[in-house]
C-alpha cells in the first residue's frame, strides 16, 4: 500500500512555503470554510475551530490523504487583529501595538480523509512589541506592505526589528504554520519525517 498522499488546505504562500522545510511533495486546495468568529469565541478557540473545519472540508473531496489544516489568529488585548489589507489599517494596527504584547495562536489539524482520524495542537507565541513612532512604522511599511499578515509585519523579515522579544515555543508558529508540532503530527500518523 502506497503512503497517502499530503494535503495543505491552504492557499497561503506562508504556509506552502513553510512546508517545504518538511515535506518535497504535497498539494494545495482551497478549503471552503465561514471563516467569520462565532458570539464570545475566544482567540484561541477560533484558531483551533477554523484549523479543523479547513482540514475537513478539504479532505471531504479527497481520496486517500493526509490533510493539513492550519490557522492563526492574532489578539491586542483579546480583540483579534485581522489582515490589514491596507496602509492605512496596517498603520494603525502597529502603532496600537506599540510597546504593547499581541498574542498569536496558531491551530493546526492533520486529519486522513481515509477515516477522518484527527491530530491537532494549538501553538501560542507572544509577540513584545518596542514603543514604535509613526515614521518607523511608515518605513517598515513601505518596504514590506505586509497587508496580508495578521498583526501587519512579517517577522521572517524587516517586522523582526519591531520587537523587544518573542515568547514560543516554535519560531515557525509565528509566520503562520508550527513546523515541530506539525512534525510530531505527521509522525503520529505514521508519515516519517524528515
Amino acid at each position: 500500500m502506497s503512503a497517502p498522499r499530503i494535503v495543505l488546505a491552504s492557499t497561503s504562500r506562508y504556509r506552502a512555503d513553510l512546508l517545504r522545510r518538511l515535506l518535497d511533495d504535497f498539494e494545495q486546495v482551497a478549503p471552503a470554510v465561514d471563516e467569520r468568529p462565532l458570539p464570545d469565541e475566544t482567540p484561541a478557540a477560533r484558531a483551533g475551530r477554523l484549523a479543523a473545519a479547513k482540514a475537513s472540508a478539504a479532505s471531504a473531496s479527497l481520496g486517500d490523504a493526509l490533510v493539513i489544516g492550519s490557522d492563526q489568529v492574532a489578539a491586542l488585548d483579546g480583540r483579534i487583529l485581522h489582515k490589514p489589507g491596507n496602509i492605512e489599517n496596517a498603520r494603525e494596527q502597529l502603532l496600537a501595538s506599540s510597546g504593547r504584547i499581541v498574542d498569536f495562536y496558531t491551530g493546526v489539524c492533520l486529519t486522513t480523509s481515509r477515516d477522518g482520524c484527527r491530530w491537532e495542537v494549538l501553538d501560542h507565541t507572544r509577540v513584545f512589541f518596542r514603543g514604535l513612532e509613526g515614521p518607523e512604522v511608515d518605513r517598515y511599511l513601505a518596504r514590506e506592505q505586509p497587508f496580508d499578515c495578521a498583526g501587519s509585519f512579517k517577522s521572517e523579515g524587516a517586522g523582526i526589528a519591531l520587537f523587544e522579544r518573542i515568547e514560543t515555543e516554535d519560531p515557525t508558529a509565528l509566520v503562520g504554520l508550527p513546523l515541530m508540532a506539525l512534525a510530531r503530527l505527521l509522525r503520529q500518523a505514521g508519515h516519517a519525517v524528515p
